[in-house]
């Protein structure tokens, strides 16, 4: 049986060790990489019996928009040059552009994927048993990646800037797609110069996504230490006090930031052995909240399952000194998504503000220096008690396991 240690700070030695010991984490890095073997040490250490997961994944979360904007400025320059015949070869580019960024921002496989720098990562993934007879699975997921840390998050009006953009941009691509449908057809003389309106996004966003590649990562201490050092505070936690009635699968994952291939490749390999299902993504956890989310998304939305909300409304009531609230991200994902998309309920508890905002988010002064300790003492016994309620309202008898 492992010594006991203080929870908050078993978790904050984690948040540490990964932000400041091992530092800036981009995705497929090195530095990835050994944040991976650190959560395998660790498992490994309470005597867990850790896998590690290899996969494939894109290196960068701006690459598939740059090629989209790309595409459109293409599609924009061929238009004129031969009547109908370039119309209708611009107008499908711009489809097929739209189509794939809008399937890209889903998390789905798409045309983009195909030509996109990759690299290896892996995902770090234990199991704890369930204390009686295990009557449901939960999976709990805390990535250890770090982003870059361009302009566009460089403050709360840059954010703001970047999500009217981002929304402004897809629209501009869809009527440009739209615009020369109809130009194929008619001919209109009109349509091309209107469509410099695309072009002027197509520009800008090409210009933010290289800007956002050049720039270095984050120490990545609330985004996403506090996630990936809280999956290993709980698994410290559940070596001593085991849920009664639920398996915890513990994942690590990698290369959230690059648009959650870890997660995706977890749900992939695993989906078919868990037994009725639930899923926690921790993000964020260290300078607000605790906080739950309601909804997320980058133009296509995605909501938290409405049980497991109730079940963090029911705690923050309960217990008002924790100060729980529910959120919501605009201009983003968590692999909360993930876990949706493959019809598992899911929920992210968080620490942001009641208004949406997440501290430090993709930025140089994401450190562990800033993690406030009265926040993790408020966001630990707000976590445990969640895991606790979720094991109470446990299937009454085991589910079968799939064929």
């Amino acid at each position: 049986m492992p010594r006991k240690r203080d929870d908050v700070a078993s978790w904050m030695a984690h948040i540490e060790n990964l932000a400041t010991g091992i530092g800036p984490r981009g995705s497929t890095t090195d530095a990835e990489r050994e944040a991976s073997y650190y959560c395998q040490t660790v498992f490994a250490d309470l005597g867990f019996k850790p896998a590690v997961e290899h996969f494939r994944s894109a290196r960068s979360i701006y690459q598939p928009h740059l090629l989209t904007a790309s595409i459109m400025l293409l599609s924009f320059a061929l238009y004129p040059l031969a009547g109908a015949a370039s119309a209708l070869v611009a107008a499908a580019l711009a489809w097929a552009a739209l189509i794939s960024d809008l399937l890209e921002l889903s998390f789905r496989e798409n045309p983009l994927r195909w030509i996109l720098a990759k690299g290896d990562s892996q995902n770090v993934v234990a199991v704890s048993p369930a204390g009686d007879t295990a009557r449901q699975d939960l999976v709990v997921i805390g990535h250890v990646d770090s982003h870059h840390t361009p302009i566009i998050f460089s403050s709360e009006r840059w954010v703001a800037a970047y999500k009217l953009f981002t929304t402004v941009a897809f629209v501009t691509f869809a009527l440009q797609a739209v615009l020369y449908s109809l130009g194929a057809l008619t001919r209109w003389s009109w349509i091309w110069p209107v469509s410099l309106v695309s072009v002027v996004a197509a520009v800008l966003l090409i210009l933010m996504c290289v800007q956002a590649d050049s720039t270095p990562f984050s120490a990545g201490a609330n985004d996403n230490a506090t996630g990936a050092g809280l999956v290993l505070a709980l698994a410290e936690r559940l070596r001593r006090q085991p849920l009664r009635f639920t398996r915890v699968w513990l994942a690590c994952t990698g290369c959230e930031e690059v648009q959650h291939y870890g997660a995706i490749d977890f749900f992939r390999r695993h989906r078919q052995e868990l037994q009725a299902p639930k899923a926690i993504a921790f993000e964020m956890l260290g300078c607000a909240g605790p906080s739950w989310l309601t909804k997320e998304g980058i133009v296509v939305p995605f909501h938290a399952d409405r049980t497991m909300v109730r079940w963090a409304e029911e705690l923050a009531a309960a217990h008002p000194e924790w100060g729980a609230h529910p959120t919501a991200i605009t201009g983003g994902n968590t692999e909360m998504a993930d876990a949706l998309r493959v019809g598992i309920p899911a929920i992210t508890l968080t620490g942001m503000t009641p208004s949406g905002d997440a501290p430090y988010w993709h930025q140089v002064e994401d450190t562990a220096d800033k993690m406030n300790p009265a926040i993790l003492a408020r966001a630990f016994p707000f976590v445990w008690a969640y895991l606790e309620l979720l094991d109470r309202q446990s299937p009454a008898e085991p589910r079968a396991k799939r064929s």
